[in-house]
């Protein structure tokens, strides 16, 4: 039997972390030689989801295995989900659900929609009964959502691969000891293949986070050989629990792919709008730069925030006429009358 299993929301901000319970049950599934179907996935759903912890990722993990293994298999992931889950934490509630055979339509249109929409937990609950899925939540029932919603992105057309390295129980918390010098010289021989490694501009590594997760590093390319060699150039100061490499639709932008350009403004989420600059842009107190935007339906303010680097230098040049294309978010920003987009780096100046 083909068997699909979705795990989301188990981590805080305190810790804990659903890549590494995929990763846990990787190696006790591998351990009793169940067959992969494919690479551990991790799929980015909405980022910009105001209740998200982190970056608003679940995982998949994509099996097939005699009928007579189910309920092992069912038990292994709960018994494995409840112990590692940060249950209790304000904002975690775990959810698992298992497919057997392949997504419905109705699962895969429901992840199209978790992409760049906000889903109701209740639409989640009735397309698992629709497509006989088994589930467990804990808590709120928000979980499914993202449960489910992994299930159906089986990553058919653009995806990338993340090495995932995890540290040791004891070391969680303290500083990460990864060379940062080993991280430029790796960037440097393996870009374009890898990216996301080195911030230039500010001198620091984006491989590894700051939280008291059991993440170590991550490592993002277009091939599972490229992940695979930038790991081994660099110098870890500190030992490696294990590492997975993983299956993402990071860095493909797939949270715009159902967008057309210049659609209805809704809050929280994705959008590409193409219209002519109004006015000279503006510098706020931190570093944040704000321009309006003409275009058929009204203004629009757009924001580019101090993060952003070069691409924010970019922004302070644009002057009122220059037509652009923008990709963003839609927000709300105590005391601005208009709608704003936060920006992404992907706004360009094509005429002048």
């Amino acid at each position: 039997m083909k068997l699909h299993i979705g795990i989301d929301d188990t981590d805080s901000a305190k810790g804990g972390c659903t890549t590494y319970i995929a990763a846990l049950l990787v190696d006790r599934f591998s351990k009793q030689r169940i067959q992969f179907t494919d690479y551990p996935n991790i799929i980015r759903l909405n980022p910009n989801i105001p209740f998200k912890t982190r970056g608003n990722a679940a995982v998949a993990l994509r099996v097939r295995i005699p009928d007579a293994d189910y309920e092992f298999v069912r038990e292994t992931v709960i018994r494995t989900v409840e112990e590692n889950c940060r249950l209790g934490d304000e904002g975690t509630d775990p959810a698992i659900v298992l497919l057997r055979g392949s997504p419905t339509s109705p699962i895969r249109q429901l992840s199209r929609e978790a992409l760049t929409d906000i889903v109701p937990a209740r639409k989640a609950i009735r397309v698992i009964k629709q497509s006989n899925a088994s589930a467990v939540c804990y808590g709120n029932v928000i979980g499914l959502v993202g449960a489910l919603s992994a299930l159906g992105q089986t990553l058919n057309g653009d995806h990338t691969f993340e090495l995932i390295a995890y540290r040791e129980s004891h070391n969680r918390g303290k500083p990460r000891l990864v060379d940062q010098d080993s991280v430029v010289k790796m960037d440097r021989m393996t870009t374009p293949e890898t990216f996301n490694n080195y911030d230039s501009d500010n001198r620091r590594a984006l491989i590894t986070p700051h939280g008291p997760d059991p993440v170590l590093l991550g490592l993002r390319g277009e091939t599972p050989g490229a992940v695979v060699r930038a790991f081994r150039l660099l110098r870890i100061r500190e030992p490696v629990e294990r590492w997975v490499i993983f299956r993402t639709n990071h860095g493909t932008d797939a949270h715009f792919e159902g967008s057309t350009f210049n659609q209805r403004m809704t809050i929280n989420r994705p959008i590409k709008l193409s219209g002519i600059v109004l006015e000279r842009p503006e510098r706020i107190s931190g570093g944040h730069i704000f321009f309006k935007l003409r275009r058929k339906r009204g203004a629009v303010l757009c924001a580019a925030f101090e993060p952003t680097g070069k691409f924010k230098e970019v922004v302070s040049k644009l002057i009122p006429g220059d037509e652009v294309v923008v990709f963003g978010a839609v927000r709300r920003h105590e005391g601005k009358p208009l709608l704003t987009i936060n920006l992404e780096t992907h706004c360009w100046s094509p005429k002048r």
